[in-house]
Parts: C-alpha cells; structure tokens; sequence
C-alpha cells in the first residue's frame, strides 16, 4: 500500500476493501460499481472473496477509504464492504516486517532488553509461543518513540477504527439479537450500539 503527494491538500491512497456476499463476478456487477463512483477501483476474486483494489484521492486515508465504502453501498450489488484488507492483529515477525528491522530487535523491545521500555503487552494468545498485539497499540509506541511516522500512526489507528464499526454491523446483520443483548448487556456507548 503506497502513497503519493497529488496536491497540497489531496493524497493518492491505495488499500483493499473485501466484500462479504459470495455474489459472481459479472459485468453487471463492475458496472454498478463504476457507476456508483468506483472508476478508481479494480475488482477480483482473491481466496474466494470479491476483493476491490483501490487508488483513490483522498485528503486523508480514512477519507478515501470511507468514501469508497459509501460508493460500494451505492452500487447496490447485493454485498457489503467487510473489512479493509490490512489485520489489526500482529505477531512480533509481522512488527519487525512492517518496521523494517529484525525479529530479535522487536523481541528486544518487547522484553524491555533494548529501547525505552514500555512496550504494550500481547491482547490475544497471551499464553501461546507466538503471541498478538494490536498493531495500532504498537505503532502508538513506535510513534511515541520516534521509530515511524505520524502517517504510520493514524494508517494504523484508523484502519483499527472503520474495521472495527464494519465488524460489528457484519456481526449485528448475522444476529441481529444477540448483537443487541450483547451491546445492551455491555452497556456500549449508544452510538456503537447503532452501527
């Protein structure tokens, strides 16, 4: 995913949204799209889903993004955007990938052996070998510390967000009570509780 400075105020941002319904791939289909404002998308079938390639221009990736989004429901083609295409999950091999630098110096800054200290702790198979963080948690402390840059940062905290609302509308569609007795039960903030 790369991006290149078009104007002082418009950005080119590449991303992948993936579309939730097995529908067929038909012209049909691309037309709607491209009819609905996504001329800028390419589409495709990648390991059994329909996957939209993005380059748009935007004033900030999560403008572009939300904007493809609100296009891809306009086309009305019988699916919805699931998820952009980027985990929010990340194995200290995936951290060291997305940072340029080895395995054993991510490993040095998680155990506190190199840099600050003060590295988030793992969120999901805590007690497994190879354990998760969340990436905006660690690309927060990598800001903190001047190790990448502000534009890393809200890629990563932004792309948590809008995966995390079209989650939970995908969730609220497959069980709409449950979602609700679930977010009543939770006491969620009443906004979240209407995505």
């Amino acid at each position: 995913m790369s991006m290149e400075r078009r104007n002082n105020c418009e950005t080119e941002h590449d991303f992948f949204l993936v579309l939730t319904n097995d529908i067929q791939l038909t012209r049909e289909v691309e037309d709607a799209l491209f009819e609905a404002g996504c001329d800028d998308a390419t589409l495709s079938r990648r390991s059994g889903r329909l996957v939209l390639t993005f380059s748009r221009t935007g004033p900030s990736l999560q403008d572009a993004i939300v904007s493809a989004i609100r296009d891809v429901r306009k086309a009305g083609i019988g699916a919805e955007v699931l998820r952009v295409d980027e985990c929010g999950l990340v194995t200290q091999a995936e951290i060291a990938r997305r940072i340029g630098h080895t395995r054993q110096l991510v490993f040095q800054y998680v155990t506190g052996a190199r840099g600050p200290g003060g590295f988030p702790p793992p969120v999901c198979h805590i007690t497994d070998s190879a354990p998760l963080w969340y990436w905006c948690e660690v690309a927060y402390w990598l800001r903190q510390n001047d190790m990448v840059t502000e534009h890393v940062l809200q890629r990563a905290q932004g792309t948590a967000l809008i995966n995390s609302v079209l989650e939970l509308q995908y969730l609220k569609k497959l069980n709409p009570t449950l979602a609700e007795d679930m977010l009543r039960s939770l006491s969620l903030d009443p906004i979240a509780s209407r995505a």
